[in-house]
């Protein structure tokens, strides 16, 4: 059995993976892998798929599947599976970095310092502390979100396409309804059909004032245009992503120039402890999927 790793994944998962068969990070040879690991990079649509003749699997290592077809897998005979559970940690930390940046206004005290400048009257900042966060998600990240934002004393209201309940957070039977009276938004859904520009002028207007939103889903659950808007008139006072429409974005993206953003490059899921975590799941179902070739 031909393992290929197309992705980068923690650099001891190759030897952990010999146990199985003949292990490569050669791309060209995913014509005839068995197997197929991948993160964001590998695109595994229609025309990869078909040419991938020898693939069983396919294996995702982190939440999403926008990046492969399952469908068009799925009616090749090709399972597809994900590690969702391993990068909730990492996301979440970074997402609540993110949050925690903006009202303690971390970048601008940096950069200012970094400047030669001294702004200890100038930079005011504001608590988390009694705020109302809104988590659109409430899957294994948007939990581990609210279970920080109760840590820090804030009302916690969510909502989900398709879950409907979960113990941490207030659940809302609307996005409207989660996002009206929220100071702080995070965003944490999966891209389908229905979450692509979730976020737009018509649901904006419906949200508070000087409300802050922290993107760590995927970049098209936002409208670029709108969101650039809303934080040029004030509407937003800040959008923090660590998502964007590819990798990297295209320098045309209006968020690339819009006021009061904080960005990173695509870097919640690759801590150390979570490409260990989702070797071990990789293994794992690797593993599962031998024993049930028997």
């Amino acid at each position: 059995m031909k393992i290929l790793i197309s992705d980068a994944f923690d650099p001891g998962l190759p030897e952990k993976l010999r146990q199985f068969g003949e292990v490569t990070d050669d791309k060209n040879q995913y014509t005839d892998a068995e197997i197929i690991l991948v993160r964001s990079a590998t695109k595994c649509k229609k025309d990869y798929l078909d040419q991938a003749k020898n693939c069983k699997m396919i294996i995702r290592g982190g939440v999403g599947l926008d990046n492969i077809d399952v469908k068009h897998a799925e009616s090749k005979g090709i399972i597809v599976k994900n590690t969702a559970s391993a990068s909730a940690i990492a996301v979440a930390e970074l997402a609540f970095s993110m949050m925690l940046a903006i009202p303690n206004r971390l970048i601008e005290a940096h950069n200012s310092m970094k400047e030669g400048k001294f702004l200890k009257n100038e930079l005011k900042r504001t608590e988390l502390y009694g705020k109302n966060l809104a988590v659109i998600g409430t899957g294994n990240i948007g939990v581990e979100v609210a279970r920080r934002a109760h840590a820090f004393g804030m009302k916690v209201f969510g909502y989900d396409i398709v879950k409907p309940a979960e113990p941490v957070i207030t659940m809302m039977p609307t996005i409207e309804e989660a996002v009206k009276n929220a100071h702080y938004i995070s965003l944490h859904v999966p891209l389908t059909d229905k979450t692509k520009g979730m976020i737009n002028k018509d649901l904006i207007a419906k949200m508070k004032d000087n409300v802050a939103i922290i993107n760590a889903a995927r970049g098209e659950v936002i409208v670029e245009e709108d969101v650039a808007e809303a934080l040029k008139s004030g509407k937003i006072k800040a959008y923090a992503t660590d998502v964007w429409y590819s990798d990297p974005p295209a320098p045309t993206s209006p968020i690339l120039s819009a006021p009061n953003t904080i960005m990173a490059p695509h870097i919640g899921a690759s801590t150390k402890e979570n490409l260990l975590r989702i070797g071990d799941v990789v293994i794992q179902l690797i593993s599962d999927y031998v024993k049930m070739k028997k």
